[in-house]
């Protein structure tokens, strides 16, 4: 977990071991086979060891093609606590390249000894030239160099010569991306559609997803009383794949013009918009009314399809097509590396089908309300109308979730508080039964304390109170940069410091996690006070926005990156989607 940390410790910690100079325990060499083909070797010292997956490959004026790496030794390493796979005596690396003229080569990669010392990440520089001819060419120039830590002063100018193109074999960040774009980059369906479909069911039970099921269930419990467990399972197929045609559909136009969709899908009207649909299916709920399909259209769908449940089921469908505008906005790492690949490859077969098969797993959940109606759904007597308002009341507060981006804070309290202090006082006035008392109880006191908060000048929802019981500690305190002229400005004079640049939006609820739930936490804190901070608000999406997330091939918000003083991003240590205390201390322990 201190990774990083250890890395620019040990060596000093080590000084008056007999422990070989990174150059000379991996004894870095390469050539050219041909004119397509990079031989990269490396020598091996007794008693050390290289890792799979922390060789990186940079080039700056060539393209470079997948690295092929020889299998390594797995064996079980305590200094990450997994299985990794490394090299011994000797790797060698074929490289494809394509290039015109002479070009740089830059190799990242790192080792440990048996002893216990592991080194910090090596930059291995070589300069390359190809001939039309064929034959071999050996290095003009090679220079070796060992990255100690952020606050390193070495250089390599031979990097500024041109654009580097980076290729990283496997995944190492933390995140995941580099293992999802590689198996999206392998092409190969039936490894790509069951991760997807695993990743997806992972998503399936964040913020984003979870506010779909009690949408499915108001649907389900609309039918009536005696709704069969049949007829439940097809209403929740019909949402299911509403929300994934328009999931897949929303990924691939945002993969193929690559900036600003999510964004745009949640401005006030559109937010507005599906609050309003939520307040219509709480009042059916309700009894206000009873939400059907208008009779003119019923009864066309009824002489198409010969079934009364056509227009039922195209309604739900596209409830479900309006849901995916939920999900839309959560950008996690699966999804970012689909929206990447499609950007990049433009194929939308291969892309398409991974949002597609991640959209089915985030389905499951809904399936199994279909599935299991008859067991969780009460059938008759009082209970169903108890039930029926309870989800009332979701959708009440769903409605009062979409909207909360474009709400100041002591709207969304006094929100909070009426529906709270509401239903509470509703499910205690009879006083009956002991978990209605309590659940009514639980949810008084949530009014109460958001009133409480807002009168006395509150206008955090997560912490109504924190002001009154004195919480004095000071927020972190993040540099605003608005373009990236901005941002260059800011990293050109860092002072020293490592840099973190964190892209939020007020409409990001993984955002919003990250910042009550992670960064308040005490060992985030303690390692964020050693950074300088940055953030990039891309609320307004204006066009310093999305040039600042086009330039780090992001397609939203939430994204960390990492830079090192002297201004260049760390390889390997972005942060994509929420991460929680314990997972994010990790990544900050590889950026310092």
């Amino acid at each position: 977990m201190l990774f990083a940390l250890l890395g620019i410790l040990l060596p000093r910690a080590f000084a008056n071991e007999e422990f070989l100079e990174p150059e000379a325990a991996f004894k870095f060499a390469a050539e050219m086979q041909d004119p397509k083909m990079i031989v990269v070797n490396f020598a091996i010292a007794d008693g050390y060891y290289m890792y799979r997956e922390r060789f990186q490959f940079k080039a700056a004026g060539a393209t470079l093609g997948t690295p092929e790496l020889p299998r390594g030794i797995i064996k079980y390493d305590t200094t990450f606590e997994k299985d990794v796979e490394s090299y011994r005596k000797q790797v060698k690396i074929m490289l494809p390249v394509e290039a015109s003229a002479p070009f740089v080569l830059t190799v990242i990669s790192q080792g440990c000894t048996d002893q216990g010392l592991c080194y910090a990440p090596m930059e291995s520089v070589v300069k390359l030239s190809s001939v039309s001819s064929g034959g071999l060419l050996a290095a003009v120039e090679a220079v070796q160099g060992v990255l100690q830590g952020a606050g390193s002063g070495a250089q390599t100018s031979l990097l500024n010569t041109a654009p580097a193109q980076a290729i990283p074999v496997t995944g190492w960040q933390d995140s995941g991306m580099s293992s999802i774009e590689s198996s999206l980059q392998s092409r190969k369906l039936l490894v790509i559609l069951p991760l997807f479909f695993l990743l997806g069911l992972g998503l399936a039970f964040t913020p984003c997803v979870l506010p779909m099921v009690p949408i499915l269930s108001s649907i389900i419990m609309g039918e009536g009383a005696q709704v069969p467990r049949s007829r439940a399972f097809i209403l929740s197929v019909a949402y299911s794949l509403g929300m994934a045609i328009v999931y897949t559909a929303l990924g691939v136009t945002a993969g193929l013009i690559g900036e600003g969709l999510a964004a745009t899908l949640q401005n006030p009207w559109v937010l507005g918009l599906f609050a309003l649909v939520m307040v219509a299916l709480a009042l059916s709920m309700f009894g206000v009314y009873q939400l059907q399909v208008p009779a003119v259209i019923q009864s066309r769908l009824i002489r198409v399809s010969e079934h009364q449940s056509a227009g039922k089921l195209f309604g739900v469908f596209v409830m479900g097509a309006v849901s995916a505008l939920i999900v839309g906005p959560c950008v996690a790492a699966p999804l970012a590396g689909a929206l990447v690949y499609i950007s990049q490859t433009r194929d939308v077969v291969i892309g398409g089908g991974a949002l597609f098969a991640m959209a089915a797993g985030m389905s499951v959940p809904l399936l199994l309300i279909g599935v299991s109606a008859g067991a969780l759904l009460p059938r008759a007597g009082a209970w169903m109308e108890t039930v029926k308002r309870f989800f009332g009341v979701l959708m009440l507060a769903l409605a009062l979730w979409m909207v909360v981006p474009v709400l100041p804070g002591w709207l969304e309290m006094v929100g909070w508080a009426v529906l709270g202090l509401g239903y509470g006082i509703f499910l205690l006035r009879p006083l009956t039964g002991k978990f209605t008392i309590a659940f009514g109880l639980v949810l008084a006191v949530f009014g109460l304390a958001q009133l409480v908060g807002v009168a006395s000048g509150g206008r955090d929802s997560w912490a109504p109170l924190s002001h009154l019981i004195g919480n004095t500690e000071k927020p972190l305190q993040f540099t605003r940069v608005r373009s990236v002229a901005e941002l260059d400005a800011v990293l050109a004079s860092a002072q020293g410091k490592t840099v973190m640049l964190d892209f939020y939006a007020d409409w990001c609820v993984s955002c919003k996690e990250m910042e009550k739930l992670t960064f308040t936490d005490t060992r985030v804190r303690e390692k964020m006070a050693k950074l300088l901070l940055l953030q990039a608000d891309v609320t307004a999406n204006n066009a310093d926005d999305k040039a600042l997330l086009k330039r780090f091939h992001l397609f939203g918000p939430p994204g960390i990156i990492f830079f090192t003083a002297q201004g260049t991003e760390i390889e390997g240590a972005r942060v994509i989607g929420y991460q929680n205390a314990d997972r994010f201390v990790r990544s900050l322990a590889r950026a310092i």
